[in-house]
């Protein structure tokens, strides 16, 4: 009976919703090409591999899921495989993430859809002329040098709002673009100003062109510190909390994925948009168990965008090929001990040697160098090491003994390399410092040694010169200053003697407060500033080859050609900026570090103060960079020759300003001056008519005289 009721029961839709549907489209399925050709001994270790980097952009395959084609004839792979994904989706997201993915130095994957070879392998050969596009003009991103005024630009961020101003003669000085951004942390330009950045909780946004447009962004959830590659090609951001991603997140080239999970920095190209590798900031607690402060920035550039370093603590650098992101040469540099490292930069016969003039033989351009310094450990001195890259030779070293620190300073040409080294007595109760220079342009580089008794509390390097200088204190409260107690310094100036081949002391000025140097970005102007005090604000302006004519005729000391040019003070002052051209400097207090009179003001090198602006929550203020000029060094020269004749076309143009101010406030005066000649006139003519009146009045007047006798003193003489 039971049974009968069973096939009168309709199944139908109960089969309708549980049946399995079969994909059998091969829309799933994908063809990766650029394999390495092995034998079948190596086949486990490919897959894995290959599995390991298809997880790295977020798609999960297994090795059965791979198949791959072999020649029977040579017993090895033909260099793709076929691979079955889940679903569509995933092969979406793998033709998006891996297709020109580098797999080694030697191998890229180029992945298309199975299908679309199929579709493609039947192809209608007829020529059918495309369709030409309309074309479109791009801004140019550096538009701004071609202003024909030749004026740089700066931006000051003030509470939330971002001004981006022209700045150049007076009359010159107005504002460039006044941009809608909000909610951002702060603003950074890019080394050569073609880019401006700001700091979003999302992550960055570049802007640049004549109308400041988005060029790029970079999708780094509550980013705080960014650092630009020296030729602008790529960019590091770094947050605080480690990259998380989300379930069901957008992937992609520019995305995070769940392999990049934990970390903390990550390297982007700026022209694509993508994300490069990703790095953790982690550090190894030392042996007190208190972890050591990041260092920042965290990733150092080599001078050409070539290679990326970073340093474990230690133990080693880490240098990486650019954009491939491969560890250079598959090995670190394993230095015991290393604790800081630093590369040279790239002057500017450098580039000279790396752009030849044509007809020319081609110079070969100096190696990448960096220079690395190891402390005492046992019985072994410390070391300052000089390395060429990628030939990983050793150019030169150092020892050095009894060392306490060492901060490394190069020059921005790389002539020069300075390694100021603190160093204790044996007792280790006192502290002095060395500077050991290494001259790089001369052969073995030679090492001269400047010996102080002091402590030098900053050092920097002539931009394009062969001086330095320090600023020193022997202050007993240096190192514990409390607070309204201001740290009192010295004021070195060091020049190489050619004639001796050492370094000598030109100048030093003593009873400072100074603790700042900034030299003009053209040398020979250097502003000595107190910074971060409650209690000094100086700025004093000093000229370092203010008589050259004299030096020139075998004046001796060279000390009398240091002039100081003019004194300042700007209460407050937390940061010094100069302009790029050299002429002008702008200081500002901002609110991040204090809320007292915060604002800028600019001066030009002779320190007269052009304009000052008090603005409250004022918090940062910073000049526009210039990129390289691209003029030929004989260019140069021809200008600096004939820079009288250039000169004299800037002068008639300053004296017609001066005396012809402008043309609208040349025709008000004009009206003001015919509106009270007009009047003048008026007047005149009425006290001409009020005149002729009297005239006529006094004549028509009968006149009648008379006289009148008055009896003003009257005496009595009596004459015998």
């Amino acid at each position: 009976m039971s049974a009968n009721l069973d096939d009168d029961i309709d199944y139908t839709d109960i089969e309708e919703k549980y049946e399995v549907q079969f994909d059998d489209s091969l829309d799933n399925t994908v063809v990766v090409d650029g394999i390495p050709v092995i034998d079948k001994a190596k086949l486990d270790k490919l897959l894995t591999k290959v599995c390991k980097e298809f997880s790295k952009k977020g798609v999960s395959i297994k090795s059965d899921d791979i198949f791959m084609p072999w020649d029977d004839s040579t017993g090895k792979s033909k260099g793709f495989m076929f691979v079955d994904l889940k679903n569509v989706e995933d092969a979406n997201l793998t033709i998006a993430n891996l297709h020109n993915h580098p797999f080694d130095a030697k191998h890229t994957f180029k992945v298309n859809r199975f299908t679309d070879i199929e579709r493609f392998a039947d192809l209608d050969e007829t020529y059918v002329e495309p369709e030409v596009e309309e074309y479109t003009a791009r801004e140019h991103l550096r538009a701004w040098l071609a202003d024909p005024y030749g004026r740089d630009q700066y931006v000051t961020y003030r509470g939330d709002e971002v001004l981006i101003n022209w700045h150049g003669k007076p009359s010159q000085c107005e504002v460039a673009y006044k941009p809608e951004w909000r909610d951002f942390l702060y603003v950074a330009w890019s080394p050569w100003g073609t880019y401006i950045a700001t700091l979003h909780r999302q992550g960055v946004r570049l802007w640049g062109g004549s109308s400041w447009k988005p060029q790029q962004r970079f999708a780094h959830p509550l980013v705080k510190l960014i650092d630009f590659s020296p030729c602008e090609n790529y960019m590091v951001t770094w947050s605080n909390e480690p990259i998380a991603v989300p379930e069901g997140a957008i992937q992609g080239p520019q995305y995070f994925s769940p392999a990049d999970e934990g970390n903390t920095i990550a390297v982007w190209d700026i022209k694509s948009g993508d994300l490069l590798r990703t790095f953790s900031t982690q550090q190894e607690a030392d042996s007190g168990g208190v972890k050591k402060q990041m260092q920042w920035p965290a990733l150092k550039w080599s001078p050409d965008d070539k290679f990326v370093g970073r340093i474990t603590p230690g133990q080693m650098i880490s240098v990486h090929e650019v954009p491939s992101m491969y560890l250079h040469g598959k090995k670190s540099l394993k230095i015991e001990g290393v604790v800081d490292f630093e590369w040279c930069p790239l002057g500017d016969k450098d580039r000279e040697d790396a752009t030849s003039a044509p007809g020319k033989p081609a110079k070969k351009a100096r190696e990448n160098m960096l220079v690395y310094w190891t402390p005492e450990v046992s019985n072994q001195p410390a070391r300052v090491t000089l390395l060429g890259f990628p030939s990983r030779e050793v150019i030169r070293q150092k020892n050095l003994f009894n060392v306490s620190e060492c901060k490394i300073f190069w020059q921005n040409q790389g002539d020069f390399l300075c390694v100021k080294v603190d160093r204790h007595t044996k007792t280790k109760k006192s502290v002095f410092c060395n500077l050991e220079i290494f001259r790089m342009r001369e052969k073995d580089c030679p090492v001269e040694v400047v010996e102080l008794k002091d402590s030098v509390l900053d050092f920097s390097w002539e931009p394009k010169g062969e001086r330095f200088a320090i600023v020193s204190s022997s202050d007993p409260n240096l190192g514990n200053p409390g607070p309204g107690i201001t740290i009192k310094t010295d004021i070195s100036f060091y020049q190489l003697d050619r004639a001796k081949n050492d370094f000598r002391l030109l100048k030093t000025l003593p009873g400072r407060t100074s603790n700042a140097i900034r030299w003009s970005p053209r040398g020979r102007h250097v502003v000595l500033a107190t910074v971060g005090s409650s209690t000094k604000s100086e700025l004093e302006f000093w000229d370092l080859d203010f008589s050259v004519e004299e030096r020139k005729e075998g004046q001796t000391d060279w000390g009398t050609n240091i002039q100081l040019l003019g004194t300042a003070d700007h209460y407050g002052v937390t940061d010094l900026e100069w302009d790029p051209s050299g002429r002008y400097l702008a200081t500002s207090a901002s609110a991040w570090t204090h809320t007292l009179e915060n604002g800028y003001a600019i001066w030009d090198f002779r320190g007269q103060e052009l304009e000052k602006h008090i603005q409250d929550r004022f918090k940062q203020f910073t000049w526009r960079s210039r990129p390289p000029t691209l003029l030929a060094k004989e260019k140069q020269k021809q200008i600096r020759k004939n820079l009288k004749e250039y000169s004299r076309v800037f002068d008639e143009e300053d004296a017609a300003e001066e005396s012809n101010v402008s043309a609208e406030l040349i025709a008000l005066r004009k009206r003001l001056v015919d509106e009270w000649n007009a009047w003048r006139s008026l007047r005149k003519k009425e006290i001409g008519e009020d005149k002729h009146e009297e005239t006529q009045q006094v004549e028509n007047k009968e006149e009648i005289e008379v006289w009148v006798e008055d009896v003003i003193e009257q005496t009595e003489e009596i004459i015998e």
